[in-house]
């Protein structure tokens, strides 16, 4: 069992934990994951690690409250335990040797995007962090992407906050002012990131994009994770999470995201009824 020593609600719908895990947070590097299960019979999430501090023997995962596993593990308080937290799993980010970085993160996926940009700032990396998000609410991590960026632009849909617009529009507006970037690192929704590739592609600059199907073992056993790069099949969560966004068949893997929003939503109102006492 894994004690959660911290809990922190960032916003409506997204949730900050931190897990008591000591094996995982020694061989822990940015862009791996874990597979956590809130409860004996509850599904198995991958969730990428947003932080992690080996001293303390703590990891950092932070998690969108979207169908019924993710509402089991934010109904569980802090003081309680996760039944499993496995990890690290799949390839750490290649993130050496880079002089200046673009990172541009969208909605949740800033909690993956964050830990990009801290370990980049801290080899001495030059860090421009592009987030984006709907609305003033929604918005997480700030004051951590400030403190792990010499450039830091925030947008939002609706204007609310920051500046009024798409993170692909703040990313050229950099490139066109005389920004020259070493790799651009997308991480977000997947049509985020098609779009952010879509940019980068007029200027030839390498970009990374952390990809995240469904997963079911985590190992490459079950093929739930497949995508298409570079014509061949891969694994996100053996051969990834991180691809060249170059290779990535965007449009078959949003296609392959949708396949299951329906179950998800029975899975999510049947964790209501039960979290309410109501049964099914």
């Amino acid at each position: 069992m894994y004690k959660i020593v911290e809990k922190t609600a960032l916003n409506p719908t997204v949730t900050k934990m931190v897990i008591e895990a000591p094996l995982v947070a020694k061989k822990a590097k940015p862009g791996q994951f874990i597979i956590v299960r809130a409860m004996g019979d509850s599904e198995r999430i991958p969730l990428t690690i947003s932080d992690y501090d080996a001293t303390a023997g703590t990891v950092t995962i932070i998690f969108q409250i979207v169908g019924g596993g993710t509402m089991q593990l934010d109904a569980l308080k802090q003081g309680d335990s996760v039944q499993d937290f496995v990890g690290p799993l799949g390839k750490a980010s290649e993130l050496d040797g880079l002089g200046r970085v673009a990172v541009v993160g969208g909605g949740v996926g800033c909690a993956i995007a964050y830990p990009t940009a801290k370990y980049l700032h801290d080899q001495g990396t030059e860090v421009h962090s592009i987030v984006g998000f709907r609305e003033k609410d929604l918005v997480i991590l700030e004051d951590e992407f400030r403190a792990a960026s010499d450039k830091f632009v925030i947008m939002t849909d609706d204007g609310s906050y920051g500046e009024k617009g798409l993170v692909t529009a703040a990313l050229e507006k950099l490139i066109e002012e005389g920004n020259q970037y070493d790799e651009v690192v997308a991480i977000g929704p997947l049509v985020m990131m098609k779009f952010v590739v879509a940019v980068t592609k007029k200027y030839n600059i390498k970009t990374t994009v952390s990809m995240n199907p469904v997963m079911i073992d985590g190992t490459g056993m079950c093929g739930g994770c497949r995508l298409t790069v570079g014509g061949e099949t891969k694994f996100a969560c053996v051969d990834g999470p991180d691809f060249d966004g170059f290779a990535v068949d965007f449009d078959e893997a949003i296609k392959r995201g949708g396949i299951y929003k329906d179950f998800e939503q029975h899975a999510r109102e049947d964790d209501c009824r039960l979290l309410n006492g109501e049964g099914k």
